[in-house]
């Protein structure tokens, strides 16, 4: 089934890179140019097959509007351009992107994948709920906190239920080792903030929680490591203090205790204390000297921390989608 990948979040090629690598030699990426993306794909021999690549530009800030048209326009030339000849596209894969699944829908492509697990990305939901044919949201979706938007994509497309987060999809459990250097070792990553909907939420990590650490910083934009072996890279540290949700989710689910600075809500966060995780969050409305207490001795916690089973959430993903997958 030639496939049409969309990858607007370096999160979002890891998730997808499995299914990528067992599609057909004519399937095209879209990728949005941020840094983080572009370091992924460019490092990906050996782990993503070579295909033709569209880059576009994330309609955020000033004028993001203009460059929202601009980008719809590239990709409807660009996926014109590459279905003469009779090989059209059947399929087009997005998260959290809707752009490129309104394009597709003018141009035909008949199977339309719209997967999210943010609730309050609501302005998105808006724009792909008309034109997606199926949508896959997670079990722990938080309808408080949605809109009720949920309900209308209920009413409106295939609808499919993934009982698991994202991570559970891409990643392998394991725990972080158990020995605690002398300083701990932490790994910060802090964000730009100029993301469509978590500028209201990025809290300054204080300064009194930074002291006396070693501290490894990978801040967005900034990592200048191998980043496919960025969540391996999280794991062996014994701690992780972060402003970004996704790297909360993706370290305690590799069991590494983390800080989540942030007045983010999210259905995954709550799952992930309810599951029994490692996760610590620091909210404008919290009390800095008691969260910190509680993040500093969970550090010596994890030799006694059982996590849930891991949910197969992988296959389940494949088969929602119909692909196979190369892990």
């Amino acid at each position: 089934m030639r496939t049409c990948w969309v990858f607007d979040h370096p999160a979002h090629v890891r998730l997808l890179a499995p299914f990528l690598r067992s599609g057909t030699a004519s399937d095209v990426i879209i990728a949005t140019n941020r840094h983080e993306v572009r370091q992924l794909m460019e490092s990906s021999e050996g782990v993503l097959p070579r295909r033709q690549t569209i880059w576009v530009e994330r309609p955020v800030g000033k004028g993001r509007y203009r460059t929202a048209w601009k980008r719809m326009r590239t990709v409807r030339q660009e996926l014109k351009s590459a279905s003469k000849g009779g090989n059209r596209f059947e399929r087009i894969v997005a998260v959290g992107a809707p752009l490129e699944l309104r394009v597709a829908k003018k141009l035909g492509i008949p199977n339309r994948w719209y997967i999210s697990d943010t609730e309050i990305n609501h302005f998105a939901h808006k724009l792909a709920r008309n034109v997606a044919t199926d949508a896959i949201f997670p079990t722990h979706w938080d309808e408080s906190i949605d809109d009720g938007w949920l309900n209308k994509f209920s009413q409106k497309v295939n609808l499919h239920r993934l009982n698991g987060l994202h991570g559970h999809v891409h990643l392998r459990p394991q725990l972080r080792p158990v020995q605690v250097q002398d300083p701990p070792s932490f790994v910060v990553r802090r964000l730009q903030g100029d993301g469509i909907h978590d500028s209201d939420e990025v809290l300054e990590i204080p300064n009194q929680i930074l002291e006396g650490i070693d501290i490894t910083y990978a801040d967005e934009s900034k990592y200048e490591g191998d980043p496919w072996q960025f969540i391996a890279m999280l794991s062996q540290h014994n701690a992780v203090i972060t402003q970004s949700v996704t790297v909360a989710s993706e370290s305690v689910l590799m069991g590494v205790p983390t800080l989540l600075v942030s007045d983010a809500k999210r259905g995954f966060l709550d799952r992930l204390e309810s599951d029994g995780y490692p996760l610590f969050r620091l909210t404008s409305q919290s009390d800095v000297e008691e969260i910190q207490a509680q993040f500093l001795a969970g550090l010596f916690l994890t030799e006694a921390l059982e996590l849930p089973e891991w949910p197969d959430a992988q296959h389940q993903f494949a088969e929602f989608i119909g692909s196979e997958l190369i892990d």
